[in-house]
């Protein structure tokens, strides 16, 4: 029987400077910018669709104000949204996560500071929520559709694990504790408690993880009960609200299915991912933790089964969900339209966190390939190069023509927003980079899976420490370097990307192996005589062209392009003509598009050039035409350039594109 050798999760320093420039951003730039906005000391522009829950008219949210209401500090009504508390916690989680990677003290005392108001609006039976609070205290978990109470408790809770984490604060700890007890008096399968959920899930995300902070078997109980009541009473959101009394318009008649809010059937049932993506995916990844911290089949099960849909048939090849605005949701399998998508950058983020519960569950490579597709591309998306500005909806198509003009594609900006009046987003973004480091690694009894190529430097306890250097994703040269003094054995697991293929050297100390993988890793034996070992994976990082399943419609003849994770756009600063007017030629799709690094474009990135043409005839005045046959003649080679999607936005205004044209036999 192996030893246990591994019981804590590893220290990690990320040292990549691929990530170090987006982690030292979060610090420097974002998380100031954020609290400025949310404490009310800057204005920040909102951009104008009500799609997106950004129909304030100007900054009203008064984020830090409702909690200084709620604190007997001020006084006023409550403003913005009834999740509107959120923001702040997310906010501090991220705050939590940057302090164990570079101590500031200005963010530390604003943190500080921030808990000992939330301490202060906490009431004494451990409730908070500031809408509530302020102008609807008799409507305390009555209104659970759309209340998000404990959505909004939730994200605390898992703030307060993060900051007692990074700080020692038992204070911020407390707090948290105060709030699950306050749900556990309320909720549960006993007598005399709501047998219900919130209508959007979240603190199934957050008790598991106060569970592991605190040993106290209840909150690991409470998160099991939700998942598994949600879905037996379809009706009892419906119920609640006719039984209501507010006349707060944020709390009134939905006119969203039981689906849309996953109540249809029960959780564990469910088979397919439907309506907000946002929530489909928190509830996954709270179901994902709870089965492996609890053993339970069936909610592994119903992950399983989930996580397979969105994957396969539900995924935009970004890694971003759900393909429509009309609730932020998804529709039906291989419905992905790249011009009126959705793709909340929240979603994006939740993808990444049940990627990473997945991985706990069972170390598969592909849970790691969809954690850095996420990473690489659909995260990242969502924030500007320089920090203060956000992507709340990330298409794969946009043209400022049409967000102009067409109602139907309002909803998708062509240039990143200050702010939103629900703005969800940009803290989660945040709290996503200032943690990645907790994402790079597995670690069960005895075996580390090595799974993100970031480079890092880690200690996993008991003598066992790793320094994995790379230039990725520039580049597909990556090292361990692997030490031991455990004077046991153990294993060292090393993730082969699907992108990757049979395309890779691996080699043990300077000398190529072929170990075949196995669900997507190759794993080495370290015996407990090995002191050290060097372990170099070269990948191959050729610019590969990608088309989609033939059910995709939108995606028909059309292709795009990858460089290892990364995903490549087009966008109208760097090419001369509308993008749609492209057509990229057969040279390009057999390896004829190159990749060249250019470290004076957008901070350093890869650009493309991939051979195309453009028809002669595309200045014709009449709207409709005869074909013309000879239509090689009508050809003219031309070049476009394409840049990573995660930088798109940071220049001027334009028209952008990521599944490009397909030329006809001729080209």
């Amino acid at each position: 029987m192996k030893t246990k050798l591994f019981s804590t999760r590893p220290n990690v320093e990320i040292t990549s400077e691929f990530w170090c420039r987006y982690r030292n951003l979060i610090v420097d730039k974002v998380l100031p910018y954020q609290w400025a906005v949310m404490s009310d000391e800057q204005d920040a522009k909102l951009p104008d669709d009500p799609s997106s829950g950004n129909s304030f008219d100007g900054n009203e949210g008064h984020t830090l104000r409702n909690l200084r209401i709620a604190a007997g500090l001020e006084k006023g009504h409550h403003t913005g949204y009834q999740f509107q508390d959120s923001d702040l916690y997310k906010w501090l989680e991220a705050v939590a996560y940057a302090l164990r990677y570079r101590e500031d003290s200005h963010l530390r005392e604003l943190a500080d500071d921030l808990i000992d108001l939330i301490s202060q609006a906490q009431e004494p039976d451990g409730y908070l929520v500031s809408l509530f609070q302020i102008d609807y205290p008799q409507e305390r978990f009555k209104r659970l559709r759309q209340s998000h109470e404990l959505y909004t408790m939730g994200h605390y809770i898992e703030a307060a694990v993060a900051y007692w984490e990074a700080t020692g604060s038992g204070k911020a700890l407390d707090i948290a504790r105060g709030m699950a007890d306050c749900i556990d008096r309320a909720f549960g399968p006993q007598e005399g408690k709501i047998h219900g959920v919130d209508g959007h899930p979240e603190i199934e995300v957050a008790l598991p993880r106060l569970y592991e902070a605190t040993g106290e078997p209840r909150y690991l109980e409470l998160a099991s009960f939700f998942l598994h009541e949600r879905g037996k009473d379809p009706n009892f959101l419906d119920q609640q609200f006719k039984e209501g009394l507010s006349p707060c318009e944020m709390l009134n008649e939905s006119t969203f299915s039981h689906k849309y809010y996953q109540i249809d059937k029960p959780f564990t049932q469910q088979t397919t991912a439907e309506g907000h993506a946002v929530r489909v995916v928190y509830l996954c990844e709270g179901a994902a933790h709870v089965a492996h911290l609890a053993d339970d089949e069936q909610l592994r099960a119903a992950a399983e089964r989930l996580w397979t849909n969105i994957v396969d048939r539900r995924m935009y090849i970004t890694g971003q969900v759900g393909s429509t605005h009309e609730g932020e949701a998804f529709t039906y399998d291989y419905d992905l339209p790249n011009d009126t998508m959705y793709g909340e950058s929240c979603a994006s983020v939740g993808m990444a966190m049940f990627a990473r519960r997945m991985l706990d569950i069972e170390q598969k490579g592909e849970y790691a390939d969809v954690l850095e597709k996420q990473l690489f591309n659909g995260a990242i998306s969502g924030m500007s190069l320089d920090g203060s500005h956000f992507y709340y909806v990330n298409p794969l198509e946009a043209d400022p023509a049409l967000s102009a003009y067409n109602p139907d594609k309002k909803h998708v900006l062509t240039h990143r927003a200050e702010w939103f009046g629900c703005s969800c987003c940009p803290a989660n973004i945040a709290r996503l980079v200032a943690s990645v480091d907790r994402y790079l690694y597995t670690v069960t009894d005895n075996t580390i899976y090595a799974h993100q190529f970031i480079a890092n430097r880690a200690s996993f306890g008991h003598g066992v420490s790793v320094v994995q250097d790379s230039d990725f994703p520039r580049s597909g040269h990556i090292s361990w370097h692997v030490e031991s003094s455990a004077n046991t054995d153990f294993r060292f697991a090393i993730r082969i990307p699907d992108w990757a293929e049979d395309n890779y050297v691996l080699q043990i100390n300077g000398i190529s192996t072929a170990i075949p993988p196995r669900n997507g890793f190759i794993t080495l034996e370290v015996p407990a005589s090995c002191i050290s070992m060097n372990v170099t994976l070269d990948l191959d990082m050729s610019v590969r062209a990608m088309q989609a399943n033939e059910n995709v419609r939108a995606d028909a003849d059309k292709v795009a392009f990858m460089r290892g994770p990364t995903v490549f756009c087009a966008e109208q600063v760097d090419n001369t003509n509308d993008l749609w007017k492209y057509r990229v030629t057969q040279e390009a799709l057999r390896g004829g598009a190159v990749s060249q690094f250019d470290a004076d474009l957008l901070g350093g990135v890869e650009t493309i050039c991939v051979p195309a043409v453009l028809d002669k005839n595309n200045n014709v005045k009449k709207l409709y035409y005869p074909v013309n046959h000879d239509d090689e003649a009508d050809m003219e080679s031309v070049s476009l350039r394409l840049i990573p999607y995660y930088a798109w936005a940071n220049r001027e205004n334009g028209q952008m594109l990521v599944w490009l044209r397909r030329g006809d036999k001729t080209t």
